[in-house]
């Protein structure tokens, strides 16, 4: 059976014993304190008419009073003998106001041993016998992170008040630090705020220690004086000073209302606000408006509280502030990345598995939880990339800064961004690369492909925010996603034959596809949009495909499906151009969309007025309306999104009426072929002058549409093409892989004259002159046929008149908008804005020459 451990006594150390010298002076002192104080105790106080010392004052009230030593603890962060030890227990004790003496007549010997007492109970922040709070003083009235400001007696001896002058500012910090430790410390004010209290404790830590040194040297050196305590805490006022500036900063900034006067005070202008938002996520419903209302009038009710990156951005402005300062630096280097170590854990899972743990909403990244892959699947548009993770602060890639629901806006003193919506300073510049790394990760994660080990082998626990080990492991994670992504769209998802096969689908106006598509569905075409049938165009159009669609192009053909447009291809991008400007129509007109284009014209005069006229306009025809639609699922709609795919729309419109005209204009020559029209009538002159007037204008607008085809196809879509495949084959970012393929269609765009209002009025008009035109070419023949049967009767033929009157107002008006207008603006622009366009004005140079 083991015998129980049994610990043995340690041996006492001989050195706690005192001198007899040192002995001899504490005693000598202690006496002549209790001497002096035994003089005042017998001093008798008259209360009620019965006179009593002091000694029997105190007896009575300590029999009399219930003991407050061992007073409930109201908080476990606060040390308990601040909370235990008060002023009422102190004045128990012989402290307070109510024993306090004056120190007129004490040898200053005496007043500084008293003094030291006290001065050790006020750097506890505990108010002693000669050193009071301030009057002004109000627990319930006063900002506890102001601190409380101690006072000494007035009869204190002027040569040690300037010393103790010096060392009460120590209480005021430490009861202002303490109280910012104790309200910080609560889960609202998020895991950045709680490192930044944990680390602050540690130095109080440092600052409590050195006190019980001193109250050792206190009560056991008779050496120690008032100087020599001075000596000691002087370099822990200069830190403590720093942490209470800061602290004072943080709440100052924290009690500052944000201003949300800007986002609107009627209800309309926070409808239409709404209105936009929903717009620009490209998703309507009342769920939505529900959760975008519950999160605007949640960011209106509620104060932000000062966390997360702003907390890092006060405490790094600060330490630039005072960089010349050695001690600010360790102090504000020490909290800073103390503070930061959450911040720098919630940034290594974001970057480096792809999920956002951010509890109290602290990082800069935030995620949309209803934007979901279901959305995207249902309507491919690229709202996952887009919006499901964003900045807090509302920037972007492109430098914008869009509003959307949630983000707040700045200070109204700092203008400095609240709460996490605040970037660090040391991030500002990797907040991109940060966000898309992230989003590449989680992209890989939400196809079901488990994310390997990067190859980064930096130890991220121990950097900091200002750091450079850190924005080395930033660019070796960025990189990492960034190449895995890259190679799952390419070479998992297939995406350059992807990409081939929408070219070809949207752009091969000269392919027999194209060609065998308005041959077959030429009778449905000529009805109006309402009336077609789109089950018929799908079925014509899967006939087409199935034809002429050879090799990758057959693998994706049933991904193209028919649609038919809202409105005209012409006049709707007159209207993004008016409203957006060319970057709305180079941004695929989503801006004009996000400001209610389409949807909502009433908000808009250009939009209203265009409205209004086209109630007396016909019917739009299935032809101005048909356009195609390309499905695709994740993650390739990432790449091949909603905007991308309306800028092939835009482009595929485009080209199919310049198609269509041509085909008209061409089946206009084969009926002006026939016998009729080429058989001579010498009798009727001005017949054959009529006759060779539509057919030099019938040549002309051929002309005119066969050049501008070829330029938009050989000049403009090819040449670029080369280039996109060229540079896919040298890609290395997915941000760039996007970056070009919007360039490319932008650049198309651009090329093919659908930027500029100016052209696009006078590209359309001629446009529908040439249609008008080739639609009266059963009238012309007609009227063929009338003027040889009056010449074959020796008649006069009384419809010539009106046939020559009919025909010079198509030829006024093609050359008015061709040569005065047209020509003109291309030659402007290609000298001034699209050099580009220097092809096209030679090719229309030669037409005028010929006029």
């Amino acid at each position: 059976m083991e015998r129980p451990f049994t610990p043995s006594a340690r041996p006492r150390k001989n050195n706690l014993t005192l001198s007899a010298k040192e002995y001899s002076k504490v005693a000598g002192t202690i006496a002549s304190v209790r001497r002096h104080r035994q003089q005042y105790e017998d001093i008798p106080e008259v209360s009620n008419g019965h006179a009593y010392t002091s000694r029997d004052s105190a007896s009575r009230g300590t029999r009399n009073r219930h003991e407050p030593s061992f007073i409930e603890e109201t908080s476990f962060v606060r040390a308990p003998l601040n909370s235990r030890v008060t002023s009422g227990v102190a004045s128990a004790m012989g402290k307070g106001k109510a024993r306090q003496e004056p120190l007129d007549h004490v040898p200053v010997e005496i007043q500084e041993a008293m003094i030291l007492e006290d001065l050790l109970y006020v750097l506890m922040g505990i108010e002693g016998t000669h050193i009071n709070y301030h009057p002004d003083y109000s627990p319930e009235d006063d900002d506890p992170l102001q601190g409380i400001r101690f006072v000494a007696s007035s009869s204190l001896d002027a040569s040690l008040r300037d010393l103790v002058e010096r060392v009460l500012p120590l209480g005021t910090y430490y009861t202002a630090i303490t109280a910012f430790i104790e309200q910080r410390s609560v889960l609202d004010f998020g895991l950045v705020n709680h490192a930044l209290c944990a680390s602050i404790r540690g130095m109080l830590k440092d600052y409590q220690t050195l006190l019980s040194q001193l109250e050792h040297a206190f009560n056991t050196s008779p050496q120690f004086s008032l100087q020599k305590l001075w000596f000691y805490v002087h370099p822990t006022v200069h830190t403590l000073s720093l942490i209470y500036h800061l602290i004072l900063e943080l709440g100052a900034a924290d009690n500052a209302p944000p201003d949300y006067s800007s986002s609107g005070s009627s209800d309309d202008s926070q409808d239409a606000e709404l209105a936009a938002r929903d717009e620009a996520l490209g998703m309507g419903g009342a769920k939505l408006k529900a959760v975008l209302s519950e999160a605007v009038a949640g960011a209106a009710d509620e104060e932000i509280l000062v966390k997360g990156g702003e907390v890092l951005s006060i405490l790094h402005d600060r330490m630039q502030a005072m960089s010349g300062d050695p001690t600010a630096t360790v102090v504000y280097g020490t909290l800073l990345r103390d503070a930061g170590r959450p911040y720098v854990a919630m940034l290594r899972v974001w970057i480096r598995t792809g999920r956002l743990d951010d509890p109290y909403e602290e990082f800069l990244v935030k995620e949309s939880k209803f934007i979901n892959r279901g959305i995207l699947e249902m309507d491919y548009t690229d709202e996952y990339w887009e919006r499901r993770y964003t900045l807090r602060d509302g920037s972007t890639l492109s430098g914008a800064k869009r509003q959307h629901a949630g983000i707040p806006p700045p200070r109204a003193v700092t203008s400095r961004m609240p709460g996490g919506a605040c970037i660090p300073p040391a991030l500002e510049r990797w907040k991109h690369k940060i966000l898309l790394a992230g989003k590449y990760l989680n992209v890989i994660r939400e196809c079901g492909i488990e994310i390997g080990q990067d190859p980064v082998q930096i130890n991220v626990d121990d950097l900091g925010m200002d750091d450079e080990k850190l924005y080395a492991f930033l660019d070796a994670a960025y990189t990492h996603a960034n190449r895995t992504l890259l190679q799952l769209l390419i070479r998992d998802q297939a995406l350059i034959p992807r990409l081939r096969s929408l070219k070809r689908f949207f752009f091969l106006a000269q392919s027999t596809f194209l060609t065998h598509l308005l041959d077959l569905a030429h009778t449905e075409l000529r009805k109006s949009a309402k009336s077609a049938s789109i089950v018929k165009l799908q079925s014509l159009l899967d006939l087409a495909l199935n034809t002429d669609m050879q090799g990758d192009d057959a693998m994706y053909r049933e991904d193209v499906r028919v649609t038919m447009a809202s409105s005209g291809l012409y006049e709707w991008l007159i209207k993004v151009v008016s409203v957006s400007g060319v970057s709305g129509l180079a941004g695929g007109g989503e801006d004009y969309e996000a400001n209610g284009g389409g949807n909502n014209m009433a908000d808009d005069q250009a939009a209203g007025s265009a409205r209004k006229e086209k109630k007396d306009d016909k019917p739009m025809l299935a032809i101005d309306a048909l356009t195609l639609d390309y499905t695709v699922k994740f993650p390739l709609s990432l790449v091949i999104s909603r905007k991308t795919i309306l800028r092939y729309q835009l482009l595929f419109r485009f080209l199919l009426h310049l198609k269509h005209v041509e085909q008209s204009l061409s089946a206009m020559w084969i009926e002006q072929k026939a016998a009729p029209w080429r058989r001579a009538v010498p009798s009727h002159p001005e017949f054959e002058r009529w006759r060779s007037r539509v057919f030099l204008l019938r040549a002309r607008m051929l002309s005119f549409v066969q050049q501008i085809l070829a330029f938009a196809t050989f000049e403009v879509l090819e040449p670029n093409w080369r280039l996109l495949e060229a540079k896919l084959e040298k890609v290395q970012t997915v941000d760039q892989l996007l970056r070009d393929h919007v360039d490319f269609l932008d650049t198309c765009l651009k090329e093919c004259m659908l930027t500029s209002s100016k052209l696009l009025k006078a590209y359309s008009r001629l446009l529908t002159t040439c249609s008008t035109f080739a639609l009266y070419s059963s009238s012309f023949s007609k009227s063929v046929n009338q003027a040889i049967a009056a010449a074959e009767a020796s008649e006069d033929d009384p419809g010539m008149a009106k046939r020559l009157d009919f025909l010079n107002k198509f030829e006024t008006n093609f050359n008015h908008w061709y040569v005065k207008i047209h020509l003109d603006c291309v030659q402007f622009y290609a000298s001034s804005e699209n050099v580009s366009l220097l092809p096209l004005v030679v090719r229309l140079s030669s037409i005028k020459a010929s006029m």
